[in-house]
Parts: structure tokens; sequence; C-alpha cells
């Protein structure tokens, strides 16, 4: 007896794309090569958009891909896994997404808001899935994981700082001993 899997890749999401209330592209990244070129992913886009700006489910087949999808203010979020994934799954990693999101812009996910902090939708984006593996689908622990990095990178840039202060106060001393 032989059995076959059709699926034992841990890739389960084929994008992540989110589009504002005019079909624009705000955010969008390919994690197999089903849409190669802009030109093709771009009229993916559209079409997805328009098939699903004024259908109120949250899940759908499209062009023989499971795409589950949340309209939030004025931006959709897509997520988009192969006919044979588990549309279950990519519903909590896109709750985990749009929840994390929620979290970390302060209950304000508008297309402004993401613009204006697209380093924390990449990160969170980058903490929620990373080349098409799932890897958290917890809100909290995407936002705490996020926020570290950015701590992180605040304190990096604060021991700068402190570096630039020492130097500047030691040109100084220097400076003192050879005037007086």
């Amino acid at each position: 007896m032989v059995r076959h899997y059709a699926n034992l890749s841990l890739v389960s999401v084929k994008a992540a794309i989110v589009l504002d209330s005019e079909g624009h592209r705000v955010l969008a990244k390919y994690y197999s090569a089903d849409y190669p070129s802009a030109k093709e992913q771009k009229a993916f886009e559209k079409n997805l958009f328009d098939k699903t700006k004024r259908v109120s489910s949250e899940i759908i087949l499209f062009d023989n891909l499971v795409v589950v999808y949340k309209s939030i203010v004025d931006v959709f979020i897509y997520f988009v896994g192969s006919m044979d994934e588990n549309e279950i799954m990519l519903q909590s990693v896109l709750g985990g997404f749009s929840d994390a999101l929620t979290i970390l812009l302060k209950n304000q996910v508008e297309k402004r808001m993401m613009m204006d902090n697209m380093d924390v939708t990449l990160l969170t984006l980058d903490e929620t899935v990373d080349d098409g593996i799932i890897l958290e689908t917890d809100a909290s622990q995407i936002a705490s994981r996020v926020t570290k990095r950015s701590t992180e990178l605040e304190s990096f840039q604060s021991g700068e700082q402190t570096i630039a202060q020492a130097l500047k106060t030691a040109q100084e001393q220097l400076a003192k001993r050879f005037y007086t």
C-alpha cells in the first residue's frame, strides 16, 4: 500500500497582499513563482480586488487558489494559499497579522498609518510569515517580537549617541589641555 501526500511542504502561504480601498497596492509579498513578473502580480491583484470589493465573505476560491481576506477601514488584507491548503490555517494567519497590526498601530489600521509605519508593517508580516512558511499566528507574540526588534534598534542608536557624546567630551578635554 503506497500513500501519496499532496503537500509535504512547510510553505503554506503563496502571497500576502494589502490593497487600499481603490485596489492599489500598499504592500505585497509573493512567496511562489505563480506570478513571476510585476505585470502579472498587478493583474492578479486587480482581478482579486474586483472579485472581493463587494463580497462580504472571508474565504474565496480564485484562480485555483484559496484566498482569505479581511477589510479594515480603507485596506483589504489578503493571504493566498494553494487549493489544497487548509483555509482555517490561512484564516488564523490573517487574524494574527491583522490583530498584531491593530496592537502595533494603536487601533488605527488604515492606509495612511500603514504607509507612515511601513517598517512596522513589514516587520509584522515577516514575523508572521517567512518565505511562505507560517511562523506565528498569535497576535500578542507577533507584536512583542516586532516591538522587541524596534527596542533593540533604539538601544543600539542610543548607544551610538553615547559613543558620539564620549568622543565629543574627549575632544573638548584634549582641546582644553592643548590651549591651556
